[in-house]
């Protein structure tokens, strides 16, 4: 099976509570925890760094389609959260809202809606995952 990423993201922590520095290809950053939870905030959260992927991803997506088609949309906005319900299961709701500071179309705002979908980060969460882990 192929890899999706050219090299492994790594991570580390030290005696920092909840302090890790995650590297990639060529740039770092820190996720930490809300004060809230005894962490210090000084970077995103581990369910902030998921949705802000999803929200990378999207807009991504919906710029390279909105290039292509040379469709003047100069900015899109977007604005995510979750929510979390515990029966028998957990069920996970992800909300996702995209907008623009400008007037567009309803036929195009139906055709992006599609497109939002097919980001490769939603195709992700909305399929099964497996987590193989090694000690």
């Amino acid at each position: 099976m192929e890899k999706l990423l050219e090299e492994d993201i790594q991570g580390k922590i030290g005696s920092q509570k909840y302090k890790s520095t995650i590297t990639w290809r060529k740039g770092s950053f820190f996720m930490d925890e809300p004060t809230t939870v005894d962490g210090q905030d000084l970077g995103p959260d581990p369910f902030t760094a998921l949705l802000a992927s999803l929200a990378g991803c999207t807009l991504s997506t919906l710029r390279m389609y909105i290039d292509r088609k040379g469709w003047n949309i100069p900015e899109i906005n977007i604005t995510l959260n979750m929510s979390q319900e515990t029966d028998s299961e957990i069920t996970t709701t992800i909300t996702r809202s995209i907008s623009f500071p400008t007037p567009i179309d309803e036929d195009i705002k139906k055709r992006l809606l599609i497109i939002a979908e097919k980001c490769p980060v939603s195709k992700i969460l909305k399929n099964q995952i497996v987590i193989n882990t090694s000690l």
